[in-house]
C-alpha cells in the first residue's frame, strides 16, 4: 500500500482504497459528486465509517485521483489518453447529473462528442485505450460509438476525395488529398485483434473500398505477424513458447482470412499476401477451411503469381518433402477448373454480355484466357524444376502435378523436359515404370531442336524416348525439305505455261530468246542435280533409321544405339544447313507437297 497525502489540508475523515494505494479524502466532497459513495456510506453500519476500498475502478489509481480531484472543485486536463478512463471512472462511481450539476460524465462525454467522434484518428487512439477499461467502456457504449465514429468518417473521407478528384473546373492549388490509409489506416495496428476486426467489419459494411480494406489489412498483418516466427524444436522450453507462437499466429491469420474482401480473378488483394498468409496457416496448423479458402482465392489469380508465392513449405510435424505438393496441386486444379467455368458461363449467360466482351475470341493465341494459360504453364514447369530438387518427394506426387495441365497449355516442352531430367538425376533409383511414366509427360514434338539433341544422349531416358524424338526429329527434317523442294518443282511444273515471247515483238529486252533459253535450261539442270542429292541423303537417313529400329528389336543395346544416334544426329545437323543454305524460287508451294509429312503421332515407336 502506497500512503498519499490529503487533497485538502484539512485533516482527512475517509480513507479510500484504490487497488495498491491509498487516499486520504474528507466525505462531504466525495458524497456530494459521487452516488456510489454516498450509497456505500448509507448502507454502512458503522456511522463513523473511515475506510472504502475500491478494488475495480477502472483506470486505477490514477483515474481516481482525477475523479477525486474533480469532486474537489479542482480543474483537470481532459485529453486523448484520460478521457476513457475518466469517463468509465465516472460511471462506476456514478458521478452524473442526478447529484451534482455538471458532473464528470457530462463533463468527458462533452469532450468526447466535440473533439473525439468527428475525427478518425482521435477515436482510435480513445479506442486504443478502452482496451483496458473492459467491461465497462463497453456497458456506457463507448465501443460502440468509437467504431461507428471511424467507419463513418472514412466513409466520408473517400467520398470527399472523390469529389476533389473529379473537380476538374476548381482545382485547389497546393492540396493534395489523402487516401484514409495514409493518415488513419496504419493507425489501427495498434489495436488488439478484436477491436480491430470490429472496426474493419463496420467500415466494410459502409462501403469503404476493397483496395482500402486489403491494405488495412496487409499493414495489420505485418505489423502483429512480425517477430512471430516458429522456430525448430530442439528444447523443451521452445516448444512450449512456439506452441504459444502458434496460437496467436493462427488466431490472427483465421480473423485476417474471414476479413478479406470478397474476390473475383481481378481481386485488391496482391499475391505475394496471400501467399504468405498461406504459408502462415500452415505453419500455424490453422483451420481447413482457413486453409481452403486461401488456396481458392490464390487459384483464381494464379496468372498473376510467379514461383516465390507458390513455394509453399510443408508443416514440419511428420511429414519429410520440402514444399507442400499437395496444396499446390489444388491450387493448380482450381484455376484448370474456373477455367472451364468460364467456358460454360460464356455459352449459357452470353446474352449479359456486352459487343466489346462478345468480340473476344477466347481461344485464340493473343486472347486473355489463353495467355493466362499460357503464364500458368510456365509457372508450373518453374515449379516441378524446383520441387524436382527434394530428394524425399514421391513420384506420384510430381507425375501428378506433370499430368495437371491440358495439352494446349504448353507450346514448348522444353520447360517440362527440364524438369523431368532434374527430378531424375536427382533420384536415380525410382523403378523403371515410373521412369517410364515420367517420360510419357513430355510431348516430344514439342521439344526444341536443341532439347532433342540433349534428350537423345542422355542416359538416363528410357530408350524407347529416344527412339521417339529421333523419330520426330526425322518428320520435322522431312517437312523441312518439302518446304524447300515444293518451289522448285512448281516452277518446274509450271514453266510451259508461261507464254513465248516472238522475236519480232518490241520490248523483247537486250537478252535474245535463245540465250535466255539456254540459260533456263541449265538452271533447270543444276536444280534437278540438287533435288537429286537432297533425295539420296533422305533416303540413306530412311534407310538408318530403319536398320536402328532392327537392332533395338534384336539386342536392346543401350549404350550402342546411343552412339549410333549421335552419328545420326550430326547427319541431320548438315543436312538443315544445307537445306537453310539453298535459295528458293519465286511462287508458293503446292498443299499438298508441303503438307506431305504432317502427320503427328503421339506415342514411342516400338
Amino acid at each position: 500500500m502506497i500512503p498519499l497525502k490529503p487533497i485538502s489540508d484539512v485533516s482527512s475523515d475517509l480513507t479510500v482504497q484504490v487497488g495498491a494505494s491509498s487516499f486520504g479524502l474528507h466525505k462531504f466532497p466525495l458524497v456530494s459528486r459521487s452516488g456510489r459513495i454516498r450509497k456505500l456510506m448509507a448502507e454502512s453500519k458503522d456511522p463513523k465509517i473511515s475506510s472504502v476500498c475500491l478494488s475495480s475502478v477502472p483506470g486505477g489509481s490514477e483515474a481516481f485521483e482525477l475523479a477525486a480531484k474533480y469532486c474537489y472543485g479542482i480543474n483537470i486536463d481532459i485529453h486523448l489518453l484520460n478521457v476513457a478512463k475518466l469517463r468509465s471512472a465516472a460511471h462506476f462511481l456514478e458521478m452524473t447529473e442526478e447529484f451534482s450539476e455538471e458532473n464528470l460524465v457530462t463533463k468527458t462525454e462533452i469532450f468526447l462528442k466535440d473533439s473525439v467522434l468527428s475525427s478518425i484518428s482521435n477515436s482510435i487512439v480513445v479506442l486504443h485505450h478502452c482496451e483496458s477499461l473492459l467491461p465497462v467502456a463497453e456497458e456506457i457504449n463507448l465501443v460502440n460509438r468509437l467504431i461507428d465514429g471511424i467507419a463513418n468518417n472514412a466513409c466520408k473521407e473517400q467520398l470527399t476525395s472523390g469529389l476533389l478528384k473529379l473537380d476538374h473546373n476548381f482545382p485547389v492549388k497546393n492540396v493534395e488529398p489523402e487516401t484514409p490509409l495514409d493518415w488513419w489506416g496504419k493507425a489501427l495496428t495498434v489495436l488488439n485483434l478484436e477491436f480491430f476486426q470490429r472496426v474493419v467489419s463496420a467500415v466494410k459494411s459502409k462501403g469503404l473500398r476493397q483496395d482500402m480494406i486489403s491494405k488495412i489489412l496487409i499493414s495489420y498483418a505485418n505489423k502483429s505477424l512480425q517477430g512471430l516466427v516458429v522456430r525448430d524444436l530442439h528444447m523443451e522450453k521452445d516448444r512450449i513458447l512456439d506452441l504459444e507462437i502458434r496460437m496467436k499466429q493462427r488466431e490472427i491469420v483465421e480473423t485476417i482470412v474471414r476479413l478479406l474482401p470478397t474476390q473475383g480473378r481481378r481481386s485488391s488483394v496482391p499475391m505475394a499476401f496471400l501467399s504468405s498468409l498461406l504459408k502462415t496457416v500452415i505453419a500455424a496448423s490453422a483451420s481447413g477451411s482457413c486453409k481452403s479458402d486461401l488456396e481458392r482465392r490464390i487459384g483464381l489469380q494464379l496468372d498473376q503469381a510467379i514461383l516465390e508465392d507458390i513455394l509453399i513449405p510443408t508443416n514440419s510435424n511428420g511429414n519429410n518433402t520440402l514444399y507442400d505438393a499437395d496444396s499446390i496441386l489444388r491450387i493448380f486444379s482450381m484455376f484448370l477448373n474456373l477455367d472451364e467455368g468460364d467456358d460454360d458461363d460464356d455459352d449459357e449467360g452470353h446474352h449479359f454480355r456486352d459487343e466489346s466482351e462478345m468480340m473476344f475470341d477466347f481461344d485464340s493465341p493473343g486472347s486473355p484466357k489463353q495467355s493466362s494459360i499460357l503464364k500458368v504453364s510456365k509457372l508450373m514447369d518453374n515449379y516441378l524444376a524446383e520441387i524436382a530438387l527434394d530428394p524425399n518427394l514421391t513420384p506420384s506426387k510430381f507425375i501428378a502435378l506433370a499430368e495437371l495441365l491440358p495439352d494446349h497449355a504448353r507450346i514448348v516442352s522444353d520447360g517440362l523436359y527440364r524438369s523431368v531430367d532434374i527430378y531424375l538425376k536427382v533420384h536415380p533409383n525410382i523403378k523403371d515404370c515410373e521412369r517410364y511414366r515420367l517420360c510419357k509427360t513430355i510431348d516430344c514434338q514439342k521439344l526444341s531442336q536443341e532439347a532433342c539433341s540433349h534428350a537423345a544422349q542422355n542416359e538416363r531416358l528410357p530408350v524407347q524416348m529416344a527412339v521417339q524424338v529421333l523419330y520426330f526429329e526425322q518428320i520435322r527434317l522431312r517437312n523441312a525439305m518439302t518446304c524447300a523442294v515444293g518451289p522448285t518443282q512448281f516452277f518446274f511444273s509450271n514453266f510451259h505455261q508461261f507464254p513465248q515471247r516472238s522475236g519480232s515483238g518490241a520490248g523483247s529486252g537486250a537478252i535474245s530468246p535463245r540465250d535466255n533459253y539456254a540459260s533456263v535450261r541449265r538452271e533447270n539442270r543444276e536444280l534437278k542435280l540438287e533435288v537429286a542429292r537432297m533425295r539420296m541423303r533422305l533416303t540413306d537417313l530412311e534407310k538408318d533409321h530403319i536398320s536402328m529400329k532392327q537392332e533395338l528389336v534384336k539386342s536392346h543395346p543401350g549404350t550402342k544405339l546411343f552412339k549410333s544416334f549421335t552419328k545420326k544426329l550430326s547427319k541431320l545437323n548438315t543436312l538443315f544447313r544445307f537445306a537453310s543454305l539453298k535459295p528458293t524460287l519465286g511462287g508458293k508451294a503446292s498443299s499438298e507437297s508441303r503438307f506431305a509429312f504432317q502427320r503427328r503421332r503421339r506415342h514411342s515407336v516400338s
